[in-house]
């Protein structure tokens, strides 16, 4: 299993059943007790059959209840690191944190952000979004608030080597630009959640026109994830009023850089000399 299990309990929790969900519940609120308890002792807590517990493992992608209790022992190590490293439970701000607490804070959940993304990204799937990409005519990036940003710097770095691609800001041009495409250009849809209803929109536009529709969502499983021919998913705990809410721009980002630079590789000579020259144009040599 490759990433945090108890990100991966929280993401997993609206496509479980309720009997999973009790398992899954117990495992995040008391897991110090139960990284010590057999499988038929986690049952009996969450007052489930054993059976319920062997599926809620495997569903995570787990063999079965040993491996994921091995995982939540290293996860338990992890995380009581993390509390000592950060200086704080789960990442909470503080009006009483100092200057020097609130940049390490940030500092420090932002960067395992990108490493638990890094850890869970689907490579397989990277390659096939940045071939998509590569051999695509025309790219229109959507997204909204924070995820807006990210889709704006996908689409500059993508213009920066010579590729049509466009970032509308307004929804209404968002659907615009979509509306225009036809295979095989691509439509990227970036959204932490998945649920955004405008950027669902965006991309049933981009299906119906038969386009390939990249999706960049914390939550595989989302409705934005289902309908997109292709899904990267970030990892990042976004909670009101702590710093996991900066965390998944940061997760975005990581995700938008490996993706663009598979695009570059594959048009390396010609990235390059577009480098070069959009570099010597914002700085010319006196």
């Amino acid at each position: 299993m490759n990433g945090d299990l108890f990100a991966q309990l929280a993401q997993a929790t609206e496509g479980l059943s309720r009997a999973e969900s009790r398992v899954a519940r117990l495992l995040r609120e008391q897991s110090d007790e139960v990284v010590g308890m057999t499988v038929a002792q986690v049952a009996a807590a969450a007052g489930v059959s054993q059976a319920t517990v062997v599926r809620l493992s495997r569903s995570l992608g787990y063999t079965g209840y040993p491996d994921l209790r091995i995982d939540l022992a290293q996860a338990l190590s992890r995380r009581a690191l993390e509390h000592e490293r950060a200086g704080v439970a789960q990442g909470e701000l503080s009006p009483a944190d100092s200057v020097e607490d609130v940049v390490m804070k940030l500092a420090f959940h932002e960067a395992r952000s990108i490493e638990e993304t890094a850890r869970r990204l689907d490579l397989a799937a990277l390659d096939a979004a940045a071939e998509a990409l590569a051999e695509a005519p025309r790219v229109t990036i959507v997204g909204t608030g924070a995820s807006g940003l990210v889709a704006q710097d996908l689409g500059q770095k993508l213009q920066r080597i010579g590729r049509a691609a466009n970032a509308p800001t307004d929804f209404h041009l968002q659907l615009q630009s979509i509306a225009l495409l036809s295979p095989p250009d691509v439509a990227v849809a970036i959204s932490f959640s998945g649920r955004t209803a405008e950027i669902r929109r965006a991309v049933e536009l981009a299906r119906a026109n038969g386009v390939t529709a990249i999706a960049v969502t914390n939550d595989p499983d989302s409705p934005l994830a289902r309908l997109a021919d292709i899904t990267l998913a970030t990892s990042a705990q976004e909670l009101r009023f702590r710093v996991g809410a900066f965390s998944s721009r940061m997760a975005q980002l990581a995700v938008i850089d490996a993706l663009f630079v598979r695009v570059a590789q594959r048009h390396y000579e010609a990235a390059t000399a577009a480098l070069r020259l959009t570099h010597d144009a914002v700085h010319p040599v006196d």
